[in-house]
Parts: structure tokens; sequence; C-alpha cells
């Protein structure tokens, strides 16, 4: 299967090598690329060129690839993120897809691997464009309704009742609700939405989570919409689809 020529991607790496090899090999494969030597540079790059998946290392200098992916996420960017890193630990992993990237792969890989990665997210895009991550429109049945979030509008209705919530506790039930059955621990959650980069003593998050469960009547102590996980943190466990 040859990837459409109108398929673009913009490879983030500090070292010229890679941009220029791997760049070169997934030109010849059919795609569009475009080069960014830090996140700090990609972010300049897709201001002005927006493409279908990002590909960036982690470990690099200004703005490291966790950075940029966490940078774009707050911004409500969700292009695909296929992260490239010399660090294989499942825990290193698992934070990464928490922050809201699609694909992990690690140093060393062989560019057909990573070309396999980058045509797979692009079947996703195509066929169901229609992950949550892309809806502008969200639903979730609950216990007393059915939610409906218009991202695009940053609106959310409860059946037929709209909710006021503030930005923050808006754009933490975006993330929850788009990742459900997904368990997001409080330190990834601050780390993620709130770009604390260290360990801090702060009940921000809780203090979202009651403010969501408050304006949707949903009892604490036996939740249908956001449940706590003891010790981990928390899951949006309402049924979710596309609007």
């Amino acid at each position: 299967m040859t990837v459409s020529t109108t398929a673009s991607v913009l490879l983030v790496d500090d070292e010229q090598d890679i941009l220029s090899t791997l760049g070169g090999y997934l030109r010849r494969s059919g795609l569009e690329v475009l080069t960014a030597s830090d996140g700090a540079a990609a972010l300049k790059i897709l201001e002005e060129h927006p493409v279908q998946v990002i590909v960036s290392d982690v470990m690099m200098p200004f703005l490291d690839g966790r950075a940029l992916l966490r940078t774009l996420r707050q911004r409500n960017d969700w292009t695909p993120v296929i992260l490239l890193t010399v660090v294989g630990e499942a825990d290193e992993r698992s934070a990464a897809l928490d922050e809201g990237a699609d694909d992990y792969l690690n140093k060393p890989f062989a560019p057909q691997e990573l070309l396999s990665r980058i045509r797979a997210v692009l079947r996703r895009i195509q066929s169901a464009t229609q992950t949550l991550h892309t809806a502008e429109v969200v639903l979730a049945d609950h216990g007393s309704g059915t939610l409906t979030l218009d991202r695009s509008a940053r609106r959310v209705w409860n059946s037929d009742t709209e909710i006021t919530l503030t930005p923050k506790a808006l754009t933490l039930l975006e993330y929850l609700m788009t990742r459900p059955e997904e368990v997001h621990s409080r330190e990834r959650l601050l780390q993620t939405l709130w770009g604390f980069e260290f360990s801090v003593s702060t009940r921000a998050v809780d203090h979202r989570i009651a403010e969501i469960r408050k304006a949707f009547g949903d009892d604490a102590a036996a939740p249908t919409l956001i449940q706590t996980v003891a010790g981990q943190g928390y899951r949006f466990a309402g049924k979710v689809r596309r609007g």
C-alpha cells in the first residue's frame, strides 16, 4: 500500500543526519516531509504548515518531544504524534500515551517500521477520521442524561440544559471524555493540562473533578460519569461516542 502524496509529516529531531536520511526515505515512500531541529522550531512550522502526522524525537534541546506533545495538547491540537526515543521502559511509554501520544517507537528502529506506524495512523485518520480525538462534538450517556460536548464552541450540555464550567474544568472534562476507560493519575493530569513540570502539593485536579460532578449531578459516592480509581487517579466511565 502506498500512502497518498498528499499525506504530510513533520519530522522533528536535533540530529541532522536523521532528518536527512529518514526524511529522504519517507519522501521516497510518497510522503510530503517537513523537518524541524527541536520542538520550538516545530511549533513555528506548524503555525504556517499544519500536517497530518508529527514524528518527534524525545531528547532534544530547547523544547523536547514530550514538552512539544504537551504544548500541542494544551492548545487542543490533536494532530497525531509518534514519539521516538532510546528509552524503552514501559512506564515511559505509558506516560507518553497518557499525555496524548498516538504511538511510541524505540531507537534504533528500521525506517520501514516507522513508515508502517505512520501508515497506520493515516489509515485511522482517513477511515474512521472519526476518532474521539478529532470529533468536534462528543456525546456520553451517564446516570442523569446525555452529556454533549461541543469542542470547537467550548460549550457543554446535560441533555437539553447547558452547563457552565470554568475553562480548566471544561478542558479536564474534554481530556477525560476523549480517553474513556483510561485511568489518569493526578500527577499526569497536572503535568499535561496545568503544565506543572515538578511535584507540587495541590488539589487543583480534585477541585475541578468535584466541579464537574456537581454540575452534572454525579454522585461522588457512586459516580456514573467520572470514577475515582483508588491510589491511581480518575477515569471517565460514561459511554462515549462521536456526535
